[in-house]
Order: C-alpha cells, then structure tokens, then sequence
C-alpha cells in the first residue's frame, strides 16, 4: 500500500540530491576522458607514441583502484558531505596540472595521481544514494545519477573541441581544456561542502514525519540485508557474491572505455579532419539518444523489478553497436551504431549496481561496493592497451573492437546468471514490505 509520507520525502530527496551527484559525476566524466580530445595535440607536442598514449589513458585505473576502497571506507566514517567535497577539489587540482605533461614520465604520474584523488566518487556516491532510496526506487535514481555520463559527453565533448581551438595567456589549446575543466570540478567541490547532506535525520529540507519514513523504510531492508549479506567490510571483501559481481563489472568497463576513448577518433577518421569543435558536435549525437533511452528503461525495469534482465539486455545492445561501428564507412551509419553502444553501455550501469546493494549494507556495502568499483575499473585500464595489442596482432583495425565487443557479450551472459542469486534478497525485501504494510 502507497505511503504518502514516504512518496513526499523521496520526491524532495529526488529533487535536492540527485541533480548535483549527476553533476558531479558529469565532471568526473569530462576529466576522464578529455584526454581522447587531446590526444593528437598532445601527442604531437610531447613526442608520446600510441602505445604510450594507451598506457597512460589507463593508468588512471591503477591509481582509482588501488585507494577506492580505503576512500569509500572514509565515506562512511566522516560522512559523505565531507568526503566527497574532497574528491572533487581535490581530483579538479590534478586534472587541471595535466597541463605540466611534457614527456611520457610526468604523463604517467599525472594520470595516477588523477585516478587517485577521484578514487571512492561512483562507489560513494552509489553507497550515498543506499542512504536515501529503498531498492525499488533504487535502479531510477541511479539513472538519474548516470545521466552525468551523456551530459557531460554531450556538452563536453563540443566545449572540449572549443577549448582545444582558443587558448588564451600563451597556453596550447590542450593546456589550456586541462586547466579550465579541471577548476570548474574544483570549484563545484568547494559548492558541495555547504549543499550536500549526509543523511535523512540531519536533512533541514525534510519535515520529521517523511524523516521517519525514510529511516523506517531503510532500516527493514537493512535488517533483511543482515540475514544475507556479509556483515563487515572485511567479510565482503572475500564474499563469492561480491567476487561475481567484480567480474560482470570489469566486463562492463572495458567496453566502456574502449568505445569512450575511441569514438572522437573514429569520427575524425570518417570526416578526414582533425578533433576539433566539428567532431565535439557529431560525438555529442550518441549521448543525447542515451539519454532517452536510460530515463526510460531504468524507470521501466524499476517498475517491473526487471532489473537484471535489462542490465544484460542493454549489454548485449553495446556489443552490437561496438561491432557495427566497425562495418561502415558510412557516418550516419556509425553514430547509429554508436548510439546503439552509448545508449547500452551507460544504461547497464545503475541497473547492475542495483543487484549488489541488494544484499550488502554498512561498512559492508562500503567495502563490497568499491571492491566491485576499484576491481571492475581495472577493465578501464586494460581496455585502450589491449585494443591496441588486439589490432597490432591481427593486423586490423576492427579486431580491437570485437574483442571489446566479446567482452560485453561474456557479461551480459554472467548477468543472466546472477539473476537467482541476486534476486532473493530482494525477493525477502518485497515478502517484508507486504508483511508490514499498513
């Protein structure tokens, strides 16, 4: 039976917190990935070679995994206002002094200490948003917070292409993207200190009825969560579950950043120019298809319960869409494949992060959430490098993408496999509701 109360507190909850993590995370996505922008005027002004380059894009994920579950761990210790206002100043610093690269060394350490400093933001701000939505609200709200991908992709890609073309105070037009992204993250870090709150009982914004309901709510699923799920961080780190999961999510991420590192690349290569504000425009096509297609398939699997279902679905839709990238040399054909792609490999996202959380809270979730963040990253990092010993091999441009794409498609069948274990926690959650609804 609907609750007024608790549907009042989570449309303010909507409404206050998930446009500014969606912020955020556009922000994270910007810096991440500006260096497929920069690629070709950083490489012809610091001499890197394509291998080189390919490392470097990927040794952001060493630095990210190796201190995200120390930092979610922190999260929930001191609080996620805190927290995570530190790794948005903090990462916006490092992005901005990209723009000292000068050689392939300090390219390497200015890429780990990146991923370093945003260590802990997409598992915190998933174990945050554990804080304020029950499960069945949980794939929805997520979406919202992904749409910082396609936005920021969509947006960034034609204001990274316009900052490449007008640099200012005798800055190159690479130097000059780095530094002026990097402090508008900083900037909005400095904003989340004073506008984030870390949970329900300390929210001003919220009357202490719908505080009650919320914390009412979210403490029945924790119960449960306590009957099958490890109980401490250290427990979580060795759970099977979470191991499964870590796998399913590296699959995700390599195909992910294969096609977000390669897709400003391909499209300059069909139009014969440099990356510049043309491509930005064009690369921004992708995103706004995604966009659509996440508001409506997280809503839909969320009022289904379908969750796991359309998280192998959208899986299995990136991998085409990776494989058709590479079968035209036609450009309408290959940002429809790139849409396809885009649309599947963001929306698979908020819908597998709501199968962990399902049964993990806690230290626990901020442990077992990282593990599966800072593990399954590391497809970031190998997914450039190998793409690139994938061509190298087979002498052909198109087999870096259809490892890629076989990647995606492992996943989608490990999704499909983890719908029965997955699903009974969440199962007990909706028997318990039921039991105790008014």
């Amino acid at each position: 039976m609907s609750n007024p109360v608790l549907n009042q507190a989570l449309s303010k909850i909507r409404w206050r917190i998930l446009p500014f993590v969606a912020l955020m995370f556009a922000m994270a996505i910007i810096d991440r990935s500006n260096i497929g922008f920069a690629k070709h005027a950083l490489q012809a002004d610091t001499g890197l070679s394509n291998a080189a380059f390919a490392l470097g894009a990927g040794i952001f994920f060493i630095g990210y995994a190796v201190f995200e579950v120390p930092s979610n761990l922190m999260l929930h210790k001191v609080g996620a206002r805190i927290w995570l206002s530190r790794i948005m100043i903090t990462w916006g610093l490092v992005s901005a002094a990209m723009m000292f690269a000068h050689n392939e060394t300090s390219f390497y350490i200015l890429r780990f200490l990146l991923g370093v400093a945003e260590a802990g933001l997409s598992p915190g701000v998933v174990l945050y948003l554990t804080y304020w939505f029950p499960q069945n609200k949980r794939g929805a709200a997520y979406g919202i917070y992904y749409f910082g991908v396609p936005v920021s992709l969509m947006v960034g890609g034609p204001v990274s292409g316009w900052l490449l073309e007008s640099a200012q105070f005798g800055l190159t037009g690479w130097q000059w993207m780095f530094v002026t992204e990097g402090l508008a993250a900083s900037v909005i870090g400095v904003f989340a200190l004073f506008y984030l709150t870390d949970k329900p009982r300390t929210a001003k914004w919220l009357t202490e009825q719908e505080k009650a309901a919320v914390e009412h709510e979210l403490e029945k699923e924790h119960l449960l969560k306590a009957d099958t799920g490890p109980s401490s961080w250290r427990s979580a780190l060795i759970n099977p579950t979470v191991l499964y999961f870590t796998l399913i999510y590296f699959t995700i991420q390599v195909s992910v950043y294969g096609v977000l590192f390669y897709l400003p690349t391909r499209i300059a290569e069909l139009l014969g120019t440099g990356i510049g504000l043309e491509v930005g425009l064009l690369t921004s096509i992708p995103w706004i298809a995604t966009v659509i297609v996440l508001y409506a398939v997280t809503r839909y699997a969320d009022r289904k319960g379908l969750q796991t279902r359309f998280a192998a679905l959208m899986l299995a839709l990136a991998a085409v869409g990776m494989v058709g990238s590479t079968l035209s040399a036609s450009l309408p054909l290959v940002i429809l494949a790139f849409c396809l792609a885009a649309a599947g490999f963001i929306t698979v996202q908020p819908l597998f992060w709501t199968l962990p959380t399902r049964f993990l809270s806690g230290a626990a979730a901020a442990s077992g959430i990282a593990v599966i963040g800072a593990l399954g990253n590391l497809g970031g990092f190998l997914a450039p490098t190998v793409k690139t010993w994938a061509e190298q091999q087979f002498d052909s441009t198109h087999a870096g993408m259809y490892f890629l794409a076989a990647m995606a498609l492992l996943g989608t069948l490990m999704l499909l496999r983890s719908a029965r274990a997955a699903g009974t926690p969440n199962q007990k959650i909706g028997a318990a509701r039921a039991a105790t609804a008014p």
